[in-house]
């Protein structure tokens, strides 16, 4: 992943974090120094916020182990500075197991921050409320009022909480699928106009916590109607079938001018009948830089996602979006036969709503009084 290191791999699910994750590291930093002027109060604030996210990442696998129950694998886990991101290979199929991984996560916090509760009991050293703040008080207080904090924000019921899936769960239950996403994502946005409202007054964060609720709603409700207009479709009716090849002989010249001469970006590496790579543009350009008369197969990518004709739109349009890849290859009996692409995929989708509507009927005019 671009700007992102592996730390670890727990559980077989490897962890990442990104580059802008140092940002809050030397934000954090700076506000202890601010406050507390000394070295040792700054590596405090910064061993903090390490622990808070370490109980971030116990909540991602909370929802990861509890999916993989359900035979759904976690690509990755990645911090951000705003928290955590678990990526699901695919949503589970069934209301009450969305219901189950949602509320995973926020079950790991809730039972972190009753095992500091029972240590502060068992050990004499709760302190009252009052006697806390950002950068002083009980270590242990502080990180277990933040892991209640972050139960209370994440089951806020608005997507991409974990609140808007346990309200979608909950919906579907009684609902089709696709009502409940639109239910829970309008629930969703009407509550991000009420944070807005009131950031405006009481916190810019509010502002923030607005904009983030409001774009998770609104693709959360894209997602899932794509979903909806996918199923049933196979791969074959979108891919594209007029396209070019490549060898992994030829040199770069060759891509350069497939590109010149067409629309087609991203070309399928074929080795005697067999596709063994894929040369993308991004990967054409900076190999360009280098040197000219590279040849493809020393830049093509060989670890590259493959369809198979007859299988269904949706799972492979999935795949399609988390490889970090822009064009499948499509075979058929182990044979390029097309390309599926993103951008096809929506085309074809815009094309097939329009012929929806040309083949519903007119309304009837009422008949006049004779």
């Amino acid at each position: 992943m671009k700007w992102s290191w592996r730390i670890g791999t727990f559980s077989g699910i490897d962890v990442f974090i990104h580059a802008t994750f140092l940002l809050i590291i030397g934000w954090v930093g700076l506000t202890y120094w601010q406050q507390t002027g000394t070295l040792a109060g700054t590596l405090e604030g910064i061993l903090f916020i390490l622990v808070l996210f370490a109980c971030v990442v116990f909540h991602e696998f909370g929802h990861a182990l509890t999916a993989r129950r359900y035979g759904i694998k976690t690509r990755d886990i990645t911090l951000y500075p705003i928290g955590g991101v678990a990526r699901l290979e695919r949503m589970p199929d069934k209301p009450i197991q969305e219901l189950w991984v949602a509320l995973a996560g926020p079950a790991v916090n809730l039972a972190i921050a009753a095992l500091l509760f029972a240590w502060l009991l068992i050990s004499n050293t709760l302190a009252p409320l009052a006697s806390l703040n950002l950068t002083s008080g009980s270590f242990i207080e502080r990180l277990m009022l933040v892991n209640i904090s972050l139960v209370l924000f994440n089951l806020i019921p608005a997507f991409p909480m974990d609140g808007g899936r346990v309200l979608r769960a909950l919906l579907a239950l009684r609902l089709e699928y696709t009502r409940a996403t639109q239910i829970a994502a309008s629930i969703g946005q009407g509550m991000a106009l009420l944070f807005g409202f009131a950031g405006l007054f009481l916190s810019p964060q509010l502002l923030f916590i607005a904009f983030f609720v409001w774009i998770g709603a609104a693709q959360e409700a894209s997602m899932v109607q794509m979903k909806t207009a996918l199923g049933g479709i196979s791969v074959r009716r979108a891919m594209i079938t007029d396209y070019q090849t490549l060898s992994p002989a030829d040199k770069l010249d060759r891509p350069i001018e497939l590109i010149l001469a067409g629309s087609q970006t991203d070309f399928p590496v074929v080795d005697s009948g067999r596709v063994v790579g894929v040369l993308t543009r991004s990967d054409l350009l900076a190999a360009l830089s280098r040197n000219k008369d590279t040849s493809v197969s020393q830049v093509m990518r060989r670890d590259i996602e493959l369809a198979d004709a007859n299988e269904m739109l949706e799972p492979a349009f999935a795949r399609l979006q988390t490889c970090g890849c822009h064009t499948m290859p499509v075979l058929y009996g182990g044979q390029l036969v097309g390309l599926l692409t993103s951008e096809n995929i929506g085309e074809f989708l815009m094309i097939q709503a329009a012929l929806r509507k040309s083949r519903s009927p007119e309304p009837s005019l009422p008949q006049s009084a004779s």
